[in-house]
């Protein structure tokens, strides 16, 4: 049943391809003198990026995705059109074999001859693997059709493989350094938290406990209870550096642990098959951790949804809020989320209108 789906699904495809091969010669026609003008140079654009996604390629990846028109489109259009007349072919042999089949079965089960001549039992045998073999090579065809044009596609409307492997190398360049920007931007908060938060609670308990050493009941009670807020905001901050549960716990109960201690109502969702690589599950705590805390302290939400969930070969952490909205991608705490999923080669977006909601998405390749 699958191969028979697919079958059709590359009939059909192949089948579009020779229409919209005839498409591009009615737009080629006219552009020989007047290759320049503007609405055909779109109409091609257009029709192009139609191909790209009959052909299972995204238009974007392929330079595709701006309105403006290099030529391109109408050289693929123009080099595009003996394989689409090919494609029509093979799909029109195959029409006609099944409808000889049709003919044939229909002729001989009514016991109608067929061209004066009733066909018998051994010829009707041949008949029918003849036609298994000529339905193999029809389907092979199709393949190889279909094939040809993505490769024809490929290599016309692609980027060069050296401007491709430029960029490839100036997108890492721009990653290491944002790692490194990232990390020293992380060391730089925990100092703080440290020498503001933690560093005066301490210098405050040790004043209480000198006090107490004079005999003061009262002054006990506060180092006591100054000694456990030391040990929370402590705990705290060893959770921002590493997670060390998310080892032994995995990536759903670290994440259920930062619903448990945002202070506000947190709903997590992680459906995940497997346990992942470290590197992507510290990197989806770490989002998720950061979205969360900025909801809590800035965003005034009252509920919070995270969701982190396989597809394909990415790993998509989506957390949304419901509060004010307007939250800065460039701000510190965002920013470092971003350039910390590049590292991985993954994608960061933040939609947060005025008004809310704020929705962080993160997609992590786990393959």
């Amino acid at each position: 049943m699958r191969s028979m789906t697919e079958g059709l699904r590359l009939a059909g495809a192949v089948t579009l391809g020779a229409v919209t091969a005839l498409l591009g010669l009615l737009l080629l026609l006219p552009v020989l003198p007047f290759a320049g003008r503007p609405a055909v140079r779109r109409a091609a654009r257009r029709l192009t990026v139609f191909e790209a996604r009959r052909l299972g390629l995204d238009p974007v990846s392929l330079g595709l995705g701006s309105d403006r028109s290099d030529g391109r489109e109408l050289r693929y259009l123009a080099a595009r059109l003996p394989v689409g007349v090919l494609g029509g072919l093979v799909v029109v042999l195959l029409g006609c074999g099944l409808g000889a089949v049709v003919v044939i079965s229909w002729s001989w089960g009514r016991g109608v001859p067929v061209d004066g001549m009733l066909p018998s039992v051994p010829l009707l045998v041949y008949f029918c693997l003849m036609g298994l073999v000529l339905l193999f090579l029809d389907l092979s065809g199709l393949a190889g059709a279909h094939a040809l044009e993505r490769r024809l596609a490929l290599r016309m409307l692609g980027p060069d493989p050296t401007e491709a492997l430029q960029r490839r190398i100036t997108e890492l360049a721009e990653s290491r350094a944002g790692v490194l920007a990232a990390v020293d931007s992380e060391r730089r908060r925990i100092e703080r938290d440290l020498h503001d938060g933690l560093q005066q609670r301490l210098v405050a308990l040790s004043m209480m406990i000198g006090r107490a050493r004079r005999g003061r009941q009262e002054a006990l009670e506060q180092a006591h209870e100054q000694a456990q807020q030391a040990l929370a905001e402590l705990r705290e901050v060893a959770w921002r550096v590493y997670p060390s549960g998310l080892d032994s716990l995995g990536l759903a109960n670290a994440l259920e642990g930062v619903a448990e201690r945002a202070g506000i109502p947190v709903k997590v969702v992680c459906d995940l098959p497997e346990r992942l690589p470290t590197e992507v599950e510290t990197a989806s705590y770490f989002v998720v951790s950061e979205a969360v805390t900025n909801a809590a302290k800035h965003a005034r939400a009252s509920t919070v949804t995270v969701e982190v969930r396989e597809r394909d070969t990415m790993i998509v952490v989506c957390v949304q809020d419901d509060g004010v909205g307007g939250a800065d991608a460039a701000g510190g705490g965002l920013s470092g989320l971003a350039r910390r999923v590049a590292a991985l080669d993954g994608r960061f977006t933040v939609a947060s209108p005025s008004g809310g909601p704020t929705t962080i998405t993160a997609e992590l390749p786990c393959g």
